[in-house]
């Protein structure tokens, strides 16, 4: 009896302990040859959504120098703006291959978000409080400010001796509002002509069409010649940020710890110098 007992006790042991092994080895991480894969579930459900479509569709700038430009022999886009939407690919999971890119302007930018044709816009996207209630932001990757190129033979050394004369502007862009302000403080009188894109406001300043070209410093500066000068004047700073459709909380917030952590890491510095920025 007692051996029979005994034998009982083991067989029970037995079956037990090796229930305790499959359930330890169940815990054990597979060997995945080290390589880092995100868990199901680790992506916010829309940034997942991205993710699962296997491309990121993103509107950039194609005529601006060191942000966005688009190669017109190739047709492939550079600048550090194109690079940042390299960067929030990788970090959804996807390739560079996976970017999409549209170029867009000033005007076009807001409408192709909200009809769902782009994912993103990074494209000098200047964050302001009527823009924010039309659709997301993040926080700013880059500050700037509005400035003015003009002909080095025009005479003119400041805004004050634009009065009476012609400024060229973008569409939908907020530049014209912002040198309206500082024309009015300084007691002009200055007119606007309104461009589809910057190439078409440069080529009205050499022709003669506008008396100045203005926009953001950092663009302008894709467009200085031996003939031409960035006044010294600077107003109404920008700041530029990945907007994206309203309600779209969980992608913004993504790439909010995204722009902090290559801010905190080095990587938005190597990229601003990297693009002469």
């Amino acid at each position: 009896m007692k051996r029979t007992v005994l034998s009982l006790v083991l067989a029970l042991a037995l079956v037990f302990g090796a229930f305790g092994l499959v359930g330890c080895g169940s815990d054990e991480p597979a060997d995945n040859g080290g390589a880092e894969e995100p868990a199901a579930g680790d992506l916010p459900a829309g940034v997942q959504a991205i993710k699962d479509s296997g491309k990121l569709r993103v509107g950039v700038k194609a005529d601006v120098p060191n942000f966005g430009l688009q190669d017109a022999a190739t047709g492939e886009f550079s600048g550090m703006e194109i690079d940042l939407a390299y960067a929030l690919a990788e970090r959804i999971g996807l390739t560079a291959d996976d970017v999409e890119f549209e170029a867009v302007t000033a005007k076009t930018r807001g409408p192709l978000l909200d009809n769902g044709q782009l994912d993103v816009v990074i494209a000098t996207f200047t964050i302001k409080p009527e823009r924010l209630e039309q659709w997301n932001f993040s926080d700013a990757y880059y500050q700037d400010e509005v400035g003015l190129l003009v002909k080095k033979d025009s005479g003119i050394e400041s805004l004050a001796d634009l009065d009476g004369k012609t400024i060229g502007v973008a569409q939908g862009a907020t530049t014209r509002d912002a040198v309206q302000v500082e024309a009015d403080a300084a007691g002009i009188t200055v007119s606007f002509l309104e461009f589809a894109t910057y190439p078409e406001i440069n080529a009205a300043l050499e022709s003669g069409r506008v008396d100045a070209f203005s926009v953001d410093k950092s663009i302008l500066s894709g467009y200085v010649t031996d003939d031409s000068v960035i006044l010294p004047d600077g107003f109404s700073p920008q700041d530029y940020g990945v907007a994206s459709k309203l309600g779209t909380d969980e992608l913004r917030d993504f790439i909010n710890e995204m722009l902090a952590e290559m801010e905190a890491n080095g990587e938005m510095a190597a990229l601003l110098e990297k693009w002469g920025l």
